[in-house]
């Protein structure tokens, strides 16, 4: 291991490697026209493909967690840049809605184990800086808007160029390149490559503690909605009569905007700003940007503005929550268990707001009322960033 051994070139590489996994998540969206031409597949099922890489982590996520904080953070997210690659190649493969519908489900079993322990794999070559390290999260929770808007933009010309299986492939083979980076550039330590307590007692810490739910619950009340309206962009572009470019640049832009809130929630939780202020002003924005966003005859350039102020202010919520994670885990061996229980309920809320979303669409004849769907998440969001503020207090008491 030779030249990337700082603590700050560590944590831009596991962000780094972050950002090539969201792109299997981006990838969907813009392809979704070719598949409903190429294998016939419909909106609904459009939308179970979107969430069905949150399959895994809606049912694993606090055993990978469990098993990051026991056999180390390095070694699991190798094993998961290894089996995304084998699904995504699977996926370009596939000549049925079926075959397609199960690659995404081993994606999501890659990403799962790729993406969780990174932030306990940070902190474990940041934990003596604790301003590099907020920051560092910070950054960590911009990886899905980074990952989902260079797919989106670069996605769409490669599939009208070769189509979608090239993406696909080409994706398999970026995971291969991730695993390789992450095995020269990130060292393997003795610390995190052996838990200390055993698995059970581990969980019943994690799960007896009251932070690890209210973080995970509002990961769940963010990620549902933020991947159901983002997800959608494309399609809803072109039925409201777009073209295949412009859709695709403003849907990669109402993406990567969100990158601006989690980074600036690292950077304002480092200058002292408060979690609960951050949570607050982050699902009131998404309440009001979605309203906008689908509100029926209203002028477009309001509606985008909307979206662009649901998903960039709305990027402050994962920014904040996984600094949270790591304040609010109930012991160093239990970071990547938080951090597990939050991606297995956030895993949850993506697997069920994008067909919510959809269902609701074909049931009223439009997007109109997607808003409620957001809208409900986003209030109960602001009850839970309460009882956040409250765990931190009490926390702050011991």
């Amino acid at each position: 291991m030779t030249g990337m051994a700082s603590p700050r070139r560590i944590a831009a590489l596991v962000v780094l490697v972050g950002v090539t996994c969201a792109l299997h998540i981006g990838k969907l969206p813009p392809a979704v026209r070719a598949l409903q031409v190429d294998l016939h597949i419909s909106l609904i099922q459009a939308g179970f493909l979107l969430s069905l890489v949150q399959l895994a982590g809606m049912f694993l996520g606090l055993v990978v967690g469990l098993g990051a904080d026991r056999y180390g953070p390095r070694r699991v997210s190798l094993v998961g840049l290894l089996i995304m690659s084998l699904g995504s190649a699977w996926g370009g493969l596939a000549h049925s809605t079926e075959s397609l519908l199960i690659s995404r489900a081993v994606e999501g079993l890659g990403f799962l184990l790729a993406v969780l322990p990174a932030p306990a794999l940070i902190r474990l070559h940041v934990r003596h800086d604790d301003h590099l390290l907020v920051k560092a999260l910070g950054w960590w929770g911009a990886y899905m808007p980074l990952g989902t808007a260079l797919a989106l933009l670069l996605a769409a010309p490669v599939i009208d160029a070769w189509g979608w299986r090239a993406v696909w492939f080409g994706l398999a083979a970026l995971s291969l390149v991730a695993a390789c980076l992450m095995a020269w550039g990130v060292p393997s330590t003795s610390a995190g490559e052996r838990g200390g307590a055993a698995l059970w007692p581990r969980l019943r810490k994690t799960l007896s503690t009251t932070g690890p739910w209210l973080v995970a619950v509002a990961f769940l009340l963010y990620s549902g909605q933020w991947l159901a309206v983002v997800g959608f962009l494309p399609t809803i572009f072109v039925d409201a009569g777009l073209g295949g470019v412009a859709a695709a640049w403003l849907s990669a832009l109402a993406a990567a905007v969100n990158m601006v809130g989690n980074i600036g929630a690292g950077r304002l939780v480092a200058h002292g700003v408060r979690p609960l202020v951050l949570l607050r002003v982050a699902y009131a924005c998404m309440l009001v940007g979605a309203v906008l966003a689908f509100a029926p005859g209203g002028p477009f350039l309001v509606r985008y503005l909307g979206v662009l102020a649901f998903s960039g202010v709305g990027g402050l919520i994962p920014g904040t929550l996984f600094g949270l994670a790591v304040r609010l885990a109930p012991g160093d061996d239990t970071v990547s268990t938080t951090v597990g229980w939050m991606q297995q309920l956030s895993a949850l809320g993506q697997f069920s707001g994008p067909p919510i979303v959809a269902w609701l669409a074909t049931r009223v004849g439009g997007w109109q009322w997607s808003w409620v769907v957001t809208g409900a998440s986003s209030l109960l969001g602001l009850w839970v960033a309460q009882r956040i503020h409250a765990a931190l207090a009490v926390h702050a008491k011991r």
